[in-house]
């Protein structure tokens, strides 16, 4: 029970990621392809496309090429895609990571992915010039200027031929970005260049950028849908990229509105924010014509409220890093047809299983099951760990995606649940993210998350970690819960805290809600 994309296959060049993203980039010339929404640094495609080349040749030069490492990190800011774009080009591959990493963690990801040089911001190179210092990397190089490094702005001034590195796009690694994966351990996960060429092709067949769109750039690059679904798709298309450092609602209305941006991208708690806060209705967001949310399920209750007010539909992708990221689209065309909750339809050349995940055997039609998928955008592999690799890419190249979904007999995707997340009790499966959906809809209730946590009588049992407007009683809020699912669904218990815990991308972080026995 093969379900194939029912979008015709697109071509897949067979060419690196800087030539497929910027082959086009010197016709657009002085048009802005990259501004930043608080400095109001700006890019031109021209200086882009001379910069990477000049960068590229200085990186070369300082020895580094295929078969290297290069460690980028940075909030999101225009000089972001020269850096990444210049290792490219010079033949080495990107680990992108995340500016707000310790100095410990950063040392970690350095000697995992055997990075041989660093691309810093200048908030950035302090952790990371001790992490440097910890495993002797050498060449550093900071967006800005910071003592023991060398300024990037050096590089785009050098006059020497660009490189041709000999790749096989097939087989080259690209971007080495680190993710949990379906263990809950980080690994590296290894995106070759047709890896991404493929995943841009996929998503740009339904997601139609076009010269004339302006992109909010404020999901991080560091993480595969900000650097495929937005920085590459926008620089792709010859459109402009509006960057944010860091999210804060006004920080975003504004740049929605002073930038006259085309396409929103968001993630739940940006889409919760959205949806309530007062200070919405002091922007003009006329410009908004479409708003894609993706990296966490997003509840169809809070859609509503959200395209209510802002007067833009809001649908919802599907992906994982291990897939470049992107799996399952809801096209442009289908905006208006395909309901709020779904995530739509298999990109081009892509295919899926819905099965058991006990036995591995397909599930009926409308029953949940693991999705497991098949396409060119599907990782090479997880770095140095064959063992997690055969775990999660099976005979016949199947991804395991470690979440439930369903599919409905319109062939749309719904996804349920990840399939670590599932709360057992008594035997019965409970699915956090339909008890988080159910009490958003509570008037008291801002924000919410629910774990499993030892119980009893019933082996598991839902908590509730809740954020809420106003006093009121948990004992009150379970008898909620319980006159609306099915008993072996009841909160058993609720823990209200200020704030639930969550990464860049809005995914909860369930491993930091304390789990103690009820």
């Amino acid at each position: 029970m093969i379900d194939h994309s029912p979008l015709p296959d697109v071509e897949i060049p067979d060419v690196t990621l800087p030539e497929y993203v910027l082959g086009q980039a010197r016709k657009h010339r002085e048009r802005t392809a990259l501004v930043d929404a608080t400095s109001g640094e700006r890019l031109t495609y021209r200086e882009l496309a001379e910069g990477v080349d000049s960068a590229a040749s200085a990186l070369s030069q300082m020895g580094i090429g295929p078969g290297d490492v290069v460690a980028l990190i940075s909030h999101n800011q225009p000089h972001y895609a020269l850096g990444s774009f210049a290792a490219l080009a010079a033949g080495a591959a990107v680990t992108p990571m995340n500016p707000a990493l310790t100095t410990d963690e950063l040392t970690k990801q350095f000697l995992a992915s055997k990075a041989v040089a660093v691309i810093a911001s200048e908030q950035a190179s302090a952790h990371a010039g001790v992490a440097a210092d910890a495993v002797g990397i050498t060449h550093r190089l900071v967006l800005g200027e910071a003592d023991g490094f060398r300024p990037f702005s050096e590089l785009l001034t050098e006059k020497g031929d660009p490189p041709r590195p000999a790749l096989d796009p097939s087989s080259s690694l690209a971007v080495l970005p680190f993710s949990s994966g379906t263990t809950g351990l980080s690994k590296g996960v290894m995106l070759t260049h047709r890896n991404l060429v493929a995943n841009i092709a996929q998503t740009s067949a339904g997601w139609r950028v076009t010269e004339n769109d302006v992109l909010a750039a404020a999901l991080p690059f560091f993480h595969a849908v900000g650097f495929t679904i937005v920085l590459n798709a926008a620089l792709r298309a010859g459109a402009t990229a509006v960057t944010l450092a860091r999210y804060q609602l006004e920080a975003y209305l504004q740049m929605l509105q002073n930038h006259r941006v085309t396409r929103a991208y968001l993630v739940p708690p940006m889409v919760l924010d959205l949806a309530t806060a007062s200070v919405v209705d002091d922007y003009d967001l006329s410009s908004v014509r479409f708003g894609l949310c993706g990296a966490a399920p997003l509840d169809v209750d809070l859609t509503r409220r959200a395209e209510a007010r802002l007067g833009f539909p809001i649908r919802q992708g599907y992906g994982m890093t291990e897939a470049s990221p992107t799996t399952n689209m809801v096209p442009d065309a289908e905006f208006a047809t395909i309901p709020a909750g779904s995530v739509g339809r298999l990109v081009p050349s892509t295919e899926a299983r819905v099965v058991d995940p006990e036995t591995g055997a397909d599930v009926a039609t409308g029953e949940p099951g693991e999705m497991w998928v098949r396409g060119p955008q599907v990782m090479a592999g997880y770095l140095d760990d064959p063992g997690a690799t055969a775990a999660t890419v099976v005979e016949g190249g199947w991804l395991r995606t470690g979440d439930l979904v369903r599919i409905d007999d319109a062939g749309l995707y719904w996804v349920v649940d990840r399939l670590k997340e599932l709360i057992k009790y008594k035997g019965f499966q409970v699915a956090p993210a339909e008890l988080e959906a159910l009490l958003l809809t509570h008037p008291d209730v801002l924000d919410v998350a629910v774990i499993g946590v030892p119980h009893r009588e019933g082996g598991e049992a839902p908590r509730a970690f809740v954020v809420t407007s106003g006093p009121i009683d948990a004992g009150t809020l379970m008898a909620w819960v319980a006159e609306r699912v099915a008993p072996y669904k009841k909160v058993r218990s609720v823990e209200f805290v200020d704030t639930i815990p969550k990464s860049a991308n809005g995914k909860i972080l369930r491993r930091l809600l304390a789990a103690q026995p009820t």
